[in-house]
């Protein structure tokens, strides 16, 4: 199975940017993998937020994070990003990439049942 570690968290004031980083290692298959961020808050389920799929292709999951939240991919580095601005203290999540290679029937973007190898969490806190 794929291992994510993902790197960039911490506190920030509202306003502020933080770039999240997921580094990817083990066994990659000409990079064709899906990667989603997902977020969870205390007392909340997992809840999408940006995915990028295996053709490159960018979906955001949630209408909270549009034009403020970027995820992109250098495969060379085997890393995904989410660089997120603009910050909210409602985005205060633990954050998670996740990767599946989406070949399933029932792979779905944005839904945590459909990826198969995840990071450990981040913390993101927004505050003042």
């Amino acid at each position: 199975q794929l291992q994510l570690v993902e790197s960039g968290g911490g506190l920030v004031q509202p306003g502020g940017s933080l770039r999240l980083s997921c580094a990817a290692s083990g066994f990659i298959f000409g990079n064709s993998y899906a990667t989603c961020w997902f977020r969870q808050a205390p007392g909340k389920g997992r809840e999408g937020v940006s995915c990028i799929d295996n053709s490159d292709g960018i979906t955001d999951c949630t209408d909270s994070v549009k034009g403020r939240f970027t995820i992109s991919r250098d495969n060379a580095k085997n890393t995904v990003y989410l660089q997120m601005n603009s910050l909210k203290p409602e985005d205060t999540a633990v954050y998670y990439c996740a990767a599946d290679r989406g070949s399933g029937l029932l792979f779905r973007l944005c839904v945590p049942a459909s990826f198969g190898s995840w990071g450990q969490g981040i913390q993101v806190t927004v505050s003042s």
